[in-house]
């Protein structure tokens, strides 16, 4: 289906910034692999908005067209790229876009991850309402704490400096991960990904380097093999 340049762009970026896909994706029905990439791509907008530095205007505005686009999605009309994948698929796409303004609650406050995690479990409801839509998988409260805390802990996944008091947040962040080994195989997936940056981060005190595709492909193997 990822037959527009426009399409392969935002699919591609979101590869980019998560190589471990390359061999986490196997391990993916053929059906889902497409379908994974453009949600996950679709996250990765909300957690630009989340992480926004500087004036949050124009973040704001993005975040208030995502909200009318995913409703436009519930009602069969898309504008974005990632509707050409999203969009059919059968999913609670306006109760996402009312969670939506929690991203702008949430902002700024990763000094107090029990705060930010309380405002932002609707959003994780929500999200992890569509993934059982998408992939098939139960939306216990797991489930809605794993995509809660990822999504909080999406600023030092990308390889950013933190101080002190950021690297305390993260460290209690990563605490309150329940587990990586729950939700659809997708999620379960990018999960354990995640999780592993974040625990490289908080013990080296500093952004690593990813480490050796044989390590990533047994984190991919142990995340595929199910909820524990």
């Amino acid at each position: 289906m990822a037959d527009s340049p426009a399409l392969d762009s935002f699919l591609d970026k979101w590869r980019q910034r998560w190589p471990e896909w390359s061999l986490a994706s196997v391990f993916v029905a053929p059906t889902q692999r497409e379908v994974a990439v453009a949600w996950f791509a679709l996250l990765q907008e909300f957690e630009n908005v989340l992480n926004i530095s500087g004036d949050p205007l124009p973040a704001d505005a993005k975040l208030a067209w995502w909200g009318e686009e995913l409703r436009d999605w519930s009602r069969h009309r898309s504008r974005h790229p990632l509707g050409r994948v999203l969009e059919p698929c059968k999913a609670p796409w306006a109760a996402l876009a009312e969670t939506l303004p929690r991203l702008v609650e949430a902002r700024g406050m990763a000094a107090d991850g029990g705060h930010a995690l309380a405002l932002l479990q609707p959003l994780g409801e929500a999200i992890a309402a569509v993934e059982q839509a998408l992939f098939g998988a139960a939306a216990d409260a797991r489930v809605v704490n794993v995509a809660s805390v990822q999504l909080l802990a999406s600023r030092w996944l990308e390889g950013e400096h933190a101080g002190a008091s950021e690297l305390a947040a993260a460290k209690a962040l990563l605490a309150q991960w329940s587990s990586s080994r729950v939700g659809g195989r997708p999620r379960r997936l990018w999960s354990a990904f995640a999780r592993a940056r974040l625990a490289r981060f908080v013990a080296a005190g500093k952004p690593t380097p990813l480490p050796s595709p044989m390590r990533l492909l047994w984190t991919a193997w142990w995340a595929a093999a199910g909820a524990r």
